[in-house]
């Protein structure tokens, strides 16, 4: 088994060759603590320096690494790549020499890449007959900004606790889909079946299951018993069916999670998912959470949700080559840690503001014309009760008492309730406890709501 030390040694030459500089010592102590499983931030407080500085010198050496081993490498790949090089590296004399009982790397890159070549035609040759994969409508992801967490909780609900239902929650653009497919990309192997379908393209749930059918079996023959074929199908196979675009089956003008009724049977397929006895996962990634994502009692059903929360890290705002770095966290803070507000931000910043982050900030929260529209779709969403609540919240820029909402809208007690639960549901209102449960709307949204007539 190899140890850091041996690691250190291989990294070091890979550098060395790359750069012409051996490592120093945050790079030492990056490779340390990644490989020991521990976090940027955790490595930032060891060797003193931002979080930010410590992802950058990550970032550098994954690119590294896969540009002389020609694989692509990253910070949750690095442990399990290096492993399995060592092995292959201790198998051929020409790369590899003992010292007692210890394996040392002897860099070799043509070697490693005629080694790395012949195991991927093994891989791919053995995948051709257990496994297969539909991922032809998923998103192809080129960055992954700070959801280490995240991604590490949704890896152990399905890796290693099997959940059979899991759902990825929050607002439009706070990265849902994006932490998914990057889960995917690093544990495809892991599955006998991965398939990714979208609401939007395969409305009705009985087309999703022809098409996951016709994708297994090409000479399927249209049946009667699709759930039951179905869940034959999750029992013999370990599989993994991502659903995106959820909130498309709820109904628009009523409280969150409510099913159109033409929409109805996905009500009972959810239920069933996690009744019936399989070895396979469905994960759910929506905009507003219904009654089946809600797991009370999470010992007795294999049922989870992830609520993504806001963003919080500059790494967004690298690649995007803003000025005054120093004023990245306020941007961030303003537009809620939300990577495609970010995003759209950003891009108006370096057209009108020459990139100065200051000189934007100077004039406050401003919409895009594509955030606005975004906005836009989901104030449609809400009923009529809802919006009659986001309006009075509105009018507040600081939480807002349950008491006072009941003072100056004229709802029952019920219609309130019911209503503030709801925009809990759609990530558009949060609570904050203090001597009384008070209400705050999200200011993004706030924001919108204000300018539009």
């Amino acid at each position: 088994m190899i140890d850091v030390k041996e690691v250190l040694q291989f990294a070091d030459e890979l550098v060395f060759v790359q750069t012409g500089k051996h490592l120093d010592d945050i790079q030492d102590t990056v490779i340390k603590g990644v490989w020991q499983g521990q976090t940027y931030e955790k490595i930032a407080k060891q060797c003193h320096r931002s979080e930010s500085h410590v992802r950058d010198v990550g970032y550098k050496l994954w690119q590294v690494f896969s540009e002389q081993l020609d694989e692509d490498i990253n910070k949750y790949n690095f442990r399990s790549t290096f492993q399995r090089l060592h092995i292959q590296s201790s198998q051929n004399r020409n790369i590899c020499h003992i010292n007692g009982s210890n394996h040392h790397f002897h860099f070799n890159p043509q070697i490693l890449y005629n080694t790395k070549q012949d195991n991927q035609e093994n891989i791919t040759k053995n995948q051709s007959q257990t496994s297969s994969h539909d991922l032809t409508i998923a998103p192809k992801i080129t960055h992954f900004y700070g959801r280490e967490t995240e991604l590490q909780t949704l890896s152990h609900w399905l890796t290693n606790q099997n959940n059979r239902l899991v759902s990825i929650l929050g607002l439009p653009g706070i990265g849902k889909t994006t932490l998914v497919k990057h889960f995917i990309d690093l544990n495809l192997q892991q599955f006998d079946l991965v398939i990714w379908k979208n609401i939007k393209l395969s409305h009705s749930l009985d087309n999703i299951l022809t098409e996951i059918f016709i994708f297994t079996n090409p000479d399927y023959i249209e049946t009667d018993n699709k759930l039951t074929q179905f869940f034959n199908l999750l029992r013999q196979k370990r599989c993994l069916i991502i659903i995106d675009d959820i909130q498309d089956i709820f109904s628009t003008g009523q409280v969150a999670g409510k099913y159109k009724p033409e929409y109805k049977d996905y009500k009972t397929f959810f239920a069933k998912i996690t009744e019936i006895e399989h070895q396979s996962s469905l994960i759910l990634i929506s905009q507003e959470k219904c009654q089946e994502m809600i797991c009370i009692d999470e010992e007795s059903y294999p049922v989870k949700c992830l609520e993504l929360q806001d963003l919080d890290t500059t790494d967004i705002l690298k690649t995007q080559k803003l000025k005054d770095e120093e004023n990245w966290s306020n941007l961030i803070k303003l537009y809620e840690g939300n990577p495609t507000y970010l995003q759209d931000i950003s891009s108006l910043i370096r057209n009108i503001f020459q990139g100065r982050v200051s000189e934007f900030l100077s004039e406050g929260l401003l919409l895009t014309e594509d955030m606005k529209y975004q906005l836009n779709e989901l104030f449609n969403r809400l009923s009529t009760v809802e919006q009659q609540i986001i309006l009075e919240l509105s009018k507040y820029n600081k939480p807002v008492s349950r008491e006072h909402l009941r003072e100056s809208l004229s709802l029952s007690s019920m219609e309130l309730i019911n209503g503030l639960q709801s925009l809990k549901m759609r990530y558009l209102v949060t609570t904050i406890e203090s001597d009384k449960t008070l209400f705050i709307l999200s200011p993004v949204f706030r924001e919108y709501v204000i300018i539009t007539p």
